[in-house]
Order: structure tokens, then C-alpha cells, then sequence
């Protein structure tokens, strides 16, 4: 079967070693594909939870997969994220077409993205909220294999898949708020920076939307994740698409919400120092 050719892939949040990871999924993807540049998002090997008694065959053939794709000649980068944050020690490591960073500035046709995870935003992952987030790691692995298993017996007696963690998520205000909150201030911090494109993951909600303030615009894209959307970003021919597996969980995880006269609330920045925003995610690394 011929391979798709493809300038840019970017995936986040596959969380290989976690009993969540769609694995068979995502190697079937990465066989499909024949990237140039694949971006690899934070989150892909989950430290956090990792534990020698699992770490599967499939996981090890998604690194296998990623391994040959970067020795055929695709530039393959590795951005951190909070889950495989142990990496961040080798911050600018290059080894042939595989590079590890915190970061990742491209100009592609002329325009400018910046790539990072996102987890930078998020409070939960620094101090004892971290410590805490840990243990909620744990219980949403454990909710996403309980999941997974009444999914298959749903399957088995042809009703339409749920997905637990999603209906927690839209339920919970709060939850709402927090997505939305992480979506307006990478649009904000790249607009003001001047970025026409900021990629992100780590809040496993694929999306594509323009965000406009009263600074301008900038094209916001998060790729999801491999735990529940199986979704990867893909850049061809000029244009920036949401991918699906066709054997995703569920049926609806994609967000395609581009409308460029929608003008979205500035959030609240105060609750973060930005001059530590633009430091780390800016001006330390990342540039290409």
C-alpha cells in the first residue's frame, strides 16, 4: 500500500507505557504516512506513569516506527511535554535527523508557527498540585482501561461508544473554562509575539479555530491526543488539516471551528508572570 506523502505531521499525548495509548492505532497512522518533518509534541513517552511491568510490544513498535521514519530521512522532533519532562535535561540534543527540545519555532510559506506542549499554562503540574496531578494520572488511566473495556462490550452489542472522561470534562464548568482559558492565552501570547500559527497538545482536545483580539489573529491548533481522539495535525499543499483514525473511540472528538470574525474574550494574564512565558517557551531555544 503506497504511503501518503506529507510535509508536516504533528502528534502530542500518545502516552506510550499507559494502558490508555491507542498503540495499534497510532503505528497503523505512522505506516500510513511519509512525512518530512514529524513533530512529536510532548507527552509521547509518559514518564510520570511509566512501570516496568508495561511497556508492550505495540509501544515498542510505535518507537520502532518513528526510529525508521527518522533514518529514511525525516526530521523528527521531539518536544517535551510534562509527562516525559525527565528529557528536558537533553534540551537541544541532536542526534542526525532527531532533534529534542522545549520548543519549536518553523517559517513555512512564508508564515510563522510556534510549536510548544502547552503544560507551561497549567498550574496542576508545578508544586504539590503536581504531586497531586500524579495521582490523578493514575486514576484517569485506570477510567480511560475501565472505559475502553465496556467500549468493546458496547461494540460487541452494537450500541454507539461513550466516553467517560469527555462527558466528565463537558459536564464540569470548570473543566469548560480551563480549555478554553488554555486555548485564549496561546492565541493571546501569539499574537502578541507576531505568530500566525501556535500549535499545541496537552489538553487531549483537538482543534482548529482562528482566535482574533483586538491585537489580531492567529490560527490556533492543538492535535489532540492518542488516549481517546487518536488525531494528529497534518501540513500539505499550504493548508493545516485535523487527522482522524478511522478506528478511533469515539466518533466526534475533532473541532474545526474556523470563522474568522468570531473575536474571543482576552483571558485573564495576570494569573501568570509572562515575562517566564516568553523566557522558557520564546527566547531560550526552539528557533529553527
Amino acid at each position: 500500500m503506497p504511503k501518503r506523502k506529507v510535509e508536516i505531521v504533528v502528534i502530542s499525548d500518545t502516552h506510550l507505557g499507559t494502558y490508555g495509548c491507542h498503540a495499534d492505532q497510532l503505528l497503523q497512522y505512522l505506516k500510513s504516512i511519509d512525512p518530512d518533518t514529524l513533530v512529536l509534541n510532548g507527552d509521547i513517552i509518559d514518564i510520570w506513569n511509566f512501570s516496568k511491568s508495561y511497556f508492550p510490544k505495540s509501544h515498542i513498535h510505535v518507537l520502532r516506527q518513528i526510529l525508521k521514519l527518522t533514518e529514511k530521512g525525516t526530521k523528527t522532533y521531539y518536544i517535551t511535554g510534562n509527562h516525559d519532562e525527565a528529557l528536558r535535561m537533553y534540551s537541544g540534543t541532536a542526534i542526525g535527523h532527531f532533534l529534542i527540545d522545549d520548543k519549536l519555532i518553523l517559517h513555512i510559506d512564508g508564515k510563522k508557527v510556534w510549536i510548544f506542549h502547552g503544560d507551561i499554562f497549567d498550574a496542576t503540574t508545578k508544586g504539590w498540585a503536581r504531586i497531586m496531578a500524579r495521582l490523578g494520572g493514575k486514576g484517569y488511566d485506570l477510567l480511560i482501561l475501565t472505559n475502553r473495556l465496556i467500549n468493546e462490550l458496547l461494540s460487541y452489542l452494537g450500541y454507539e461508544k461513550i466516553s467517560f472522561s469527555k462527558k466528565i470534562k463537558s459536564g464540569v464548568k470548570k473543566a469548560v473554562k480551563w480549555i478554553a482559558d488554555f486555548e485564549n492565552i496561546a492565541a493571546t501570547l501569539a499574537i502578541d509575539q507576531h505568530f500566525d500559527t501556535v500549535i499545541c497538545g496537552h489538553i487531549h482536545h483537538p482543534q482548529s479555530s482562528i482566535i482574533t483580539n483586538q491585537k489580531g489573529s492567529v490560527h490556533y491548533l492543538n492535535s489532540g491526543d492518542w488516549v481517546e481522539s487518536c488525531t494528529a495535525l497534518e501540513y500539505h499543499e499550504g493548508q493545516w488539516v485535523l487527522y482522524r483514525h478511522a478506528d478511533a473511540p469515539l466518533t466526534d472528538p475533532v473541532h474545526n471551528e474556523i470563522d474568522p470574525t468570531v473575536e474571543e474574550a482576552e483571558p485573564e494574564l495576570s494569573l501568570f508572570n509572562i515575562k517566564t512565558i516568553y523566557e522558557h517557551t520564546l527566547f531560550s531555544s526552539g528557533h529553527r
